[in-house]
């Protein structure tokens, strides 16, 4: 038995080294982090004596700086533009914040938190709503919080924080926080896709609100469908043992007496409906789909809108299209496409365009400036998205752009062509000074060889078509 104990603590002396040697490491890496914020205070530096008297090429300076370290680091521009805003404010308003990191005793999220709802002090101070020295209440009293709570935690107190020492009133923040509604799409692979929509909290409860209603609507109708089928006549809308979804999920959705009648005409018939073994969550998802894409938009928000739809680029090979093989489509800037789904949408949306890749029949080149319809086709199937390396700007919110430029004398032909976004696309822009402008050479096969102000190069490739054989 004592030996047994013995044991015991061993094991648990060596648990505990781990766990404190894991806990050393992530320091070190907050220290890490520090040190890389610091290195981009340095690059802050350079930025403002370079934009000094220069203010017409100010924000190309800038882009081109931001584009510099994101094709370096490979990670998204976006990333880079947050992580110099980190290192101006943390170097310039929040002292203690960075002397902190330095140590490791709050991470890099900490330090984003912090940063973003110290943006609302920092507006009121400007403003002369109050005094320069909030910003230190606001640093001494968030930081102490920050030291002991996760970096989730730490965005709610900071954000009450703000709130309070500037005089925000709870409609005041979420007048200011409407301003950040959003939609979003992030790819989680096997032709899935997070949908992430940020609404005003009453507008989210709203819609959740309706779709369960639709979605209980559909339920019921179902299981009416088949009593009727079966013969038993009226029963329940869904007895405890339905394989159509748990008990648990279905007591998050109680009947109410405000539930449309449940001997509506659904538009389907019974047998259509009563095949129907889809779950709770999956008619859901696809009520939101239905409605999303099929509703018109309201009046409130003006005629602008009635002719906006959304788009898709689906790429698919003709013999697939045809039936003759069962190779997957594209779906541009995803990933690939049931070929069922990419036929249904061939069949049915009038706006499909049939794109047939003919190397002997393609277009190439031209003598005009504007490339022809067939070279966009070819040239949006080839690119997806922006071509700066790392930028997933898709196609429809790019220009085609001369690699080399056409008043210079570059031709416009398919390897001469590429889509860029409107912020790398002005990163070449031969009225940006050489030191700071971007250079860009194709070859035959469509890959582009960027050449960064600092004399780095860096290579963007085009997407293979072919996946299959």
């Amino acid at each position: 038995m004592a030996q047994r104990q013995t044991d015991l603590h061993l094991d648990l002396d060596k648990r505990r080294r781990v766990l404190e040697a894991w806990v050393e490491k992530k320091r070190q890496i907050a220290v890490l982090e520090c040190e890389a914020m610091e290195v981009m205070v340095e690059q802050i530096g350079f930025h403002e004596a370079d934009v000094a008297g220069n203010g017409f090429h100010r924000d190309a300076i800038y882009r081109s700086m931001v584009a510099e370290f994101s094709a370096a680091a490979r990670i998204p521009t976006g990333s880079v533009e947050f992580a110099f805003t980190d290192a101006l404010v943390v170097s310039t308003s929040l002292p203690e914040v960075r002397a902190a990191f330095a140590a490791g005793r709050v991470c890099a999220g900490h330090v984003r938190e912090i940063v973003r709802e110290s943006a609302i002090v920092a507006e009121a101070i400007r403003n002369k709503r109050v005094d320069a020295d909030v910003m230190g209440l606001y640093e001494a009293a968030v930081l102490v919080f920050a030291e002991r709570e996760t970096a989730a935690r730490t965005k709610a107190h900071a954000a009450q924080v703000a709130a309070a020492l500037v005089g925000e009133t709870v409609t005041d923040r979420h007048q200011r926080a409407a301003s950040e509604r959003c939609v979003k799409v992030r790819s989680v692979g096997d032709g899935l896709a997070l949908l992430t929509a940020v609404l005003p909290e009453w507008v989210a409860v709203a819609i959740a609100d309706r779709l369960r209603q639709m979605t209980r609507q559909v339920i019921r109708n179902r299981a009416h469908a088949r009593d009727a089928d079966s013969g038993s006549g009226s029963g329940p809308a869904c007895d405890s043992g339905s394989v159509i979804f748990s008990d648990d999920t279905f007591a998050t959705d109680p009947d109410t007496d405000t539930d449309t009648d449940t001997d509506a005409d659904t538009g389907a018939d019974a047998e259509d409906v009563a095949a129907d073994t889809r779950t709770w969550d999956q008619v859901q998802a696809d009520l939101l789909a239905d409605l999303l894409l099929t509703a018109d938009p309201s009046a409130i928000h003006g005629d602008g809108l009635d002719n906006i739809q959304g788009r898709i680029q689906v790429t698919i090979a003709g013999t697939t299209l045809a039936g003759e093989d069962e190779r997957p489509a594209d779906l541009d800037g995803h990933g690939p496409l049931h070929p069922d789904i990419a036929r249904d949408l061939a069949g049915r949306n009038t706006g499909w365009s049939r794109l047939f890749l003919d190397p002997d029949g393609m277009v190439r080149e031209t003598d005009t400036y504007t490339p022809t319809e067939g070279m966009r086709r070819f040239l949006r199937a080839r690119d997806q998205h922006c071509r700066f390396p790392g930028c997933r700007m898709p196609v429809h919110r790019c220009d085609i752009d001369h690699t080399h430029d056409h008043a210079r004398g570059g031709k416009t032909r398919l390897d001469n062509l590429a889509h860029l976004c409107r912020a790398h696309h002005t990163l070449k822009h031969p009225d940006v000074s050489d030191a700071h402008r971007w250079t860009a050479r194709q070859e035959r096969d469509g890959t582009i060889t960027w050449h960064s102000p600092l004399g780095r190069t860096y290579t963007d490739r085009p997407t293979h078509r072919v996946m299959f054989t």
